[in-house]
């Protein structure tokens, strides 16, 4: 799924990037001309949305030093669902993610644990011919990622321990909240699961 994915799902972009900050951002709290800056927005719009969203339950409104604030309602029955669909979208289409499906010799990349908010052994599974450096490099370009847990795996390694129902694999292969950004041996694992 693309932002583009995520705009037509929600019809407006300017209701995309308002879900995307209060998502993404529970804890903080903005007025309206922040919002229209941040977000490069008309302000007609962002009061348009902001509005649909309060109506709905997802923000709440409060009133300090004369300025209305914005902020997430984490009790939203759809919160938590809503809070994971925007984060995996911006974790696949981060610039890491991007390096890493550009770097060459490398079949499968799936983004697991912190990355899809699950209670994954790792964040990343890495299927190619990769040396561990280059991908810590990768790593520490983003401050947030230098605690990300990662395995890298040679393809036979992988789909012989697939062929296996080695546990590991099959847990982070199997949990639909995991991301698989890049799969050139699809048709492989199918064979090694035995589908």
């Amino acid at each position: 799924m693309s932002s583009s994915t995520l705009k037509a799902l929600f019809s407006s972009q300017t209701r995309v990037k308002l879900l995307s900050t209060f998502l993404l951002h529970p804890e903080s709290e903005y007025f309206i001309r922040e919002l229209t800056r941040l977000l490069g927005e008309q302000i007609n719009s962002i009061r348009r949305e902001l509005e649909n969203l309060r109506r709905i339950g997802l923000v709440r409104a409060r009133h300090r030093n004369r300025k209305k604030f914005y902020r997430a309602d984490t009790e939203f029955p759809l919160y938590q669902d809503l809070r994971n669909l925007f984060s995996k979208e911006v974790q696949a289409e981060s610039p890491i993610v991007a390096s890493l499906k550009n770097l060459p010799n490398i079949q499968l990349i799936v983004l697991a644990g912190s990355f899809a908010g699950t209670e994954s052994k790792v964040d990343l599974l890495i299927v190619g011919t990769v040396k561990k450096e280059l991908i810590e490099a990768l790593l520490l370009q983003d401050p947030e990622l230098k605690h990300v847990k990662y395995s890298i795996f040679s393809e036979a390694d992988f789909l012989y321990r697939l062929s296996l129902k080695d546990r590991f694999i099959q847990e982070i292969l199997n949990d639909p909240r995991h991301m698989t950004v890049l799969n050139s041996i699809a048709e492989k694992i199918a064979e090694a699961q035995g589908k």
